[in-house]
């Protein structure tokens, strides 16, 4: 009967250890294959203050207003890298159309606005050193015009770009006070 029992306490034991082996596993590969990317437009962004404006030419041909949050803005304007938690850089993008009306005025071309949105509307840089430890600490998002999140295959390839500017803590857009 001891005999039994015993066998029936390891066999509990080692039942046991294996769960809680194949648990910790699973939870361990979670953290490391935690996503790089936001899914979630941050709320307000329409506020935040302007940090630089731009036209991107060739593939992307757009002109974008480059944004920050208020944590991000205070880094910006004390040049505090790297940024700290918290800190958002968005970016809203337009085609870059020629403006008949204003070039009719002006008599040559010289004048361009901003069209429709571009493909990848907003995109947004959120500081998170922990979440986003794999990727300088910084989570990317972009959406479309209607809101959508882009796929995950197309946020695999900001952070490559981004790792140019390592020395900036990953941000392209320097403050224009």
């Amino acid at each position: 009967m001891k005999r039994t029992t015993s066998l029936l306490v390891v066999i509990a034991i080692l039942a046991g250890a294996v769960v809680f082996t194949s648990i910790t596993s699973r939870h361990a590969t979670a953290q490391e294959a935690a996503p790089i990317f936001v899914k979630t437009i941050p709320s307000g962004y329409r506020d935040w203050r302007v940090v630089s404006v731009a036209h991107e030419a060739g593939d992307l041909n757009d002109i974008r207003a480059v944004l920050g949050n208020d944590i991000a803005i205070k880094a910006y304007r004390e040049g505090k890298l790297p940024f700290p938690e918290g800190a958002i850089v968005g970016r809203i993008a337009w085609s870059h159309v020629s403006s008949e009306e204003n070039n009719k005025t002006f008599g040559r071309d010289q004048s361009f606005v901003a069209g429709s949105p571009t493909e990848f509307y907003l995109q947004f840089m959120v500081k998170d050193s922990k979440k986003f430890a794999t990727t300088g600490g910084w989570g990317y998002s972009s959406f479309d015009k209607d809101g959508k999140p882009t796929d995950e295959a197309a946020m695999q390839k900001c952070f490559p770009c981004h790792q140019a500017v390592k020395d900036r803590d990953f941000i392209f857009s320097r403050y224009a006070p």
